[in-house]
C-alpha cells in the first residue's frame, strides 16, 4: 500500500484522533480511507444523477401526464391505484 503524508491543522487532527477514539476506526489512516471511499460513492453518484438528467433533458417532453406516469409505477410496484 502507498503511503502519504498529510498535514492538518491542529484541530482537525485533534477531530481524526477523537473519531479513532470512538472505536469506529483502527487508526488515522483507516478514517481517512472510509472519508476517501464516502467521497467516491458520492462522486459516482453525483454524476449517474447528472447523466440521468441529461438524457431526461434531451429525450424530450413526454405524452405521458404526469397522474398516467404515476399510475403506471404504481402498478408496477404492486401499489392500489
Amino acid at each position: 500500500m502507498a503511503t502519504m503524508n498529510v498535514s492538518l491543522p491542529e484541530q482537525m487532527k485533534e477531530w481524526v484522533e477523537a473519531q479513532v477514539g470512538t472505536g469506529r476506526f483502527g487508526n488515522s489512516s483507516d478514517y481517512v480511507r472510509n472519508l476517501i471511499r464516502q467521497d467516491q460513492d458520492y462522486q459516482d453518484k453525483r454524476e449517474a444523477l447528472v447523466q440521468a438528467l441529461i438524457e431526461g433533458e434531451e429525450s424530450g417532453e413526454s405524452k405521458r401526464s404526469v397522474q398516467d406516469i404515476f399510475t403506471a409505477v404504481k402498478k408496477k410496484h404492486g401499489i392500489d391505484v
